[in-house]
């Protein structure tokens, strides 16, 4: 069973603690993890382009000149497509690009991502994580104290505001709760620093 330094809130290491072997010491599926990001990242697009095709284009009700007999080619309205103007053929409109992928392979990925992080070593565990108030500068403190000093993950095991609060000012620095943790936040911070009841909590669901 995989194991990782167990810290208190002052960042000095208390012990070692052993992880589920199911969910933090599988060997991580790549092509998973890849195809997790993609279907996370399109749900993230707004998918609010627009165009205006010919009927929502303003003017045009006027055929602009008769059928027959002028030399021309001959023309419905001067907000066809070929004209200057005119509306968008085939244009984007607005969609949604979310999509869904099996139950077991969005868990296979979220494993992936965590034994990554626990094979990487970049996985630290908390006895716990509270503040009396919202005090960024206390956040900071015990940063400092676990060496982090690059984009880091912080997993609570419920939501806690005064953490969140702390946090929010910080740069690089996102707090989520076990039940929001996602393949696309840990990939995408160097850190993942979990509260020991956020760990029994994950273990608990993906186990």
């Amino acid at each position: 069973m995989p194991k990782v330094s167990l810290y208190n809130q002052n960042g000095t290491k208390v012990g070692d603690i052993e992880l589920n072997d199911s969910v933090f010491g599988i060997e991580p599926n790549q092509n998973v993890l890849f195809d997790a990001i993609i279907m996370q990242r399109a749900s993230l697009r707004q998918g609010t382009h627009k165009v205006k095709n010919r009927s929502e284009v303003s003017g045009g009700g006027k055929k602009p000149w008769r059928q027959k007999g002028t030399g021309r080619a001959r023309q419905g309205s001067i907000r066809s497509p070929q004209w200057r103007g005119g509306g968008t053929v085939f244009g984007p409109q607005p969609r949604s690009y979310s999509y869904k992928l099996p139950k077991k392979v969005r868990r296979l990925a979220i494993k992936s991502a965590l034994s990554s992080k626990v094979m990487e070593e970049n996985m630290l565990v908390l006895e716990n994580l509270t503040f009396e108030a919202p005090k960024t500068k206390e956040f900071k403190a015990v940063l400092n104290g676990l060496s982090v000093e690059k984009k880091a993950l912080i997993v609570t095991a419920g939501l806690d505001e005064n953490v969140a609060l702390s946090a929010r000012n910080i740069p690089g620095v996102t707090v989520v709760t076990a039940d929001g943790i996602n393949v696309l936040d840990v990939v995408n911070h160097d850190k993942l620093i979990m509260t020991k009841a956020a760990v029994e909590k994950v273990e608990e669901v993906l186990a």
